[in-house]
């Protein structure tokens, strides 16, 4: 009776956990999470307010659900709604309709939970039974679907199916008819697992070999009830009859799996997750002629290939003659065999102007491009809108000599400079220092050319410009302190704090309507929105404050695509 015993081994999507946190990641996770909380609930109560006028009920159920958690921490939440912190749980497709189940460790409190909502709605939700099986359903009309809720054993299932659900979708919903062969016998997850090194606390799967069809063919439920209901709407408006809008063509599946077939699937898990550390890893498998595109590939840009070392180092490759050949080859393919697909004819003329546009790439020195780096050392406040930096910015060429000379040709104050292959880095002329407002240099190397723009970056640059370049197939290297995180977004509430300000100073002003809105009115609406963001920055700043540092990194291997974060607490 685990979760993913109802799961069937054909469903298009699932995000399960294949077993439990230990007791003190738990416990870590907890706490993080009821820092965070207070900011949610306020942001919950915010969103409720703003729809207030147009949807009263929706309102009020937003309110209640808010004053579920407030006061609480996430584990009395849990105990409140009968909710098993150490059960399982899995989120999955039956078709595309999704599905939720989790594991209760009192069924009895659910319950009591889903009857303090409908009081707070205002009304009780419609019941029905299956088999001696009771659920509560609410119809979405405008969306032809419906929201089921169950209480089935000792599992809350909740799932959104068309609103004129057949019986048999209904019922595997439900639970109540069990799949011929579950994901649990199946045995994909743990697999998928084991390959991609996924802890098993937390594993998600994608197959958009299966999704794309069901999405374009017109032949799923919930899909269909959904494009019905919206072709009804369009009717009465233009009066277009429903069947024409309903149409689809037979090669709408073909090219669908077509797509697929470039793209198969997505998966993503941790990979290390414990009270220091919160590592995570994304995957999408790729066609082989795209991977083997890119898997090889060694791009020359100094930085790409070790750790960043700044508070903020960022190496991005952008390896412009390969891009341009991988997609010049994708442009041809469709112009040679055009999508018929009426959902995806837009692609044709996407794909027609991306041949001239990649064809333009070639130009010189855009055309040499290897890739971005970007290594901040400090980051504060400055005298304008803009906060005041020292760093490095490399651009990795294959001609950095004819990137300096367009530089030149558009900045005549740079003419000057003659810098040479690893020589010392020139400071810029005191004009230009001047308008960046602190002192820069320029160096060159055979591969890249690098401006150091503080005190004491010149020092750097040479350094800077001898870094490891990139290794087969990397594409993307990322390092962030969490002292620069948090200066990040100490940076951004001030921000709020200036917006809040000059809120203030309209809202004391005289000044006529804007657009039919009184200005005391989108003062006041200008305020709520700059104190809903100043309370979730709060709480931004406070997990930062928990943060000693940040990598991420992308890669490609004969697979497809790697992203890689790792996240360590203090």
């Amino acid at each position: 009776d685990a979760p993913l015993a109802f799961v069937p081994a054909d469903t298009p999507y699932v995000v399960a956990n294949l077993d439990v946190l230990d007791d003190s990641t738990r416990a870590a996770l907890l706490a993080q999470a009821d820092a965070q909380l207070p900011s949610q609930v306020a942001q919950l109560n915010a969103a409720a307010d703003r729809m207030a006028a147009k949807d009263p009920d929706g309102a009020r159920l937003m309110h209640a659900l808010a004053a579920e958690f407030s006061g609480k921490t996430v584990e009395a939440f849990a105990q409140s709604a009968g909710l098993d912190l150490k059960g399982h749980s899995a989120l999955y497709g039956l078709g595309l309709a999704p599905v939720m189940r989790v594991e209760l460790s009192d069924p009895g409190a659910f319950e009591g939970f889903i009857g303090r909502l409908e009081t707070a709605y205002g009304k009780k939700l419609d019941v029905a039974n299956v088999d001696k099986q009771s659920y509560r359903k609410y119809a979405f009309a405008a969306s032809g679907t419906e929201l089921i809720l169950a209480t089935v054993g000792k599992q809350a299932v909740a799932a959104l199916l068309p609103a004129n659900v057949s019986p048999a979708l209904l019922r595997q919903a439900l639970g109540l008819d069990r799949p011929q062969k579950s994901l649990q016998d199946d045995g994909r997850l743990v697999a998928l697992a084991k390959a991609k090194g996924y802890q098993k606390w937390l594993v998600g799967d994608l197959d958009l070999t299966r999704a794309l069809p069901l999405a374009l063919g017109g032949k799923d439920p919930l899909f269909s009830a959904i494009l019905k209901a919206h072709a009804e709407a369009e009717s009465a408006k233009t009066g277009e009859p429903v069947a024409n809008q309903l149409q689809t063509s037979p090669s709408c599946v073909s090219e669908a799996g077509r797509i697929a077939a470039r793209v198969p699937s997505m998966s993503f898990g941790y990979t290390r997750l414990d009270a220091k550390h919160q590592n995570a890893r994304f995957d999408v498998s790729l066609a082989d002629d795209i991977s083997k595109a890119f898997a090889d590939l060694k791009v020359e840009l100094p930085g790409l290939g070790s750790p960043g070392t700044a508070p903020f180092d960022l190496s991005i490759a952008l390896p412009v003659a390969q891009l341009r050949t991988f997609w010049m080859a994708q442009a041809d393919a469709v112009v040679a065999k055009p999508f018929t697909c009426p959902a995806l004819t837009d692609l044709n003329d996407g794909f027609a102007k991306l041949g001239p546009a990649m064809q333009k790439a070639a130009i010189p020195p855009f055309g040499d491009m290897l890739g971005l780096r970007i290594a901040l050392d400090t980051l504060a406040p400055g005298q304008s809108s803009l906060p005041s930096f020292s760093g490095r910015i490399v651009l990795g060429s294959n001609n950095p000599v004819g990137l300096l000379a367009m530089g030149q040709m558009m900045v005549p104050a740079l003419a000057k400079l003659k810098p040479v292959d690893n020589g010392a880095p020139l400071p810029l002329p005191k004009d230009m220092a001047n308008m960046i407002g602190q002192p820069a240099w320029l160096a060159l190397s055979d591969k890249a050319l690098a401006l150091g723009v503080g005190p004491g970056e010149d020092a750097k640059l040479v350094e800077t410009l001898k870094s490891a370049t990139g290794d087969a197939g990397r594409m993307t290297r990322m390092h962030l302190s969490g002292a620069m995180y948090l200066q990040w977004l100490q940076l951004m509430e001030q921000k709020v704090d200036s917006l809040a300000a000059a809120t203030a100073a309209i809202s004391k002003s005289d000044e006529p309507s804007i657009d039919g809105v009184d200005s005391d009115d989108s003062a006041t609406l200008a305020a709520a929105n700059a104190a809903r963001s100043k309370a979730q920055l709060a709480a931004m700043k406070s997990q930062a404050e928990r943060v000693d540092s940040i990598d991420a990194e992308m890669h490609v291997d004969k697979d497809g695509m790697v992203i890689t974060s790792e996240t360590v607490l203090k």
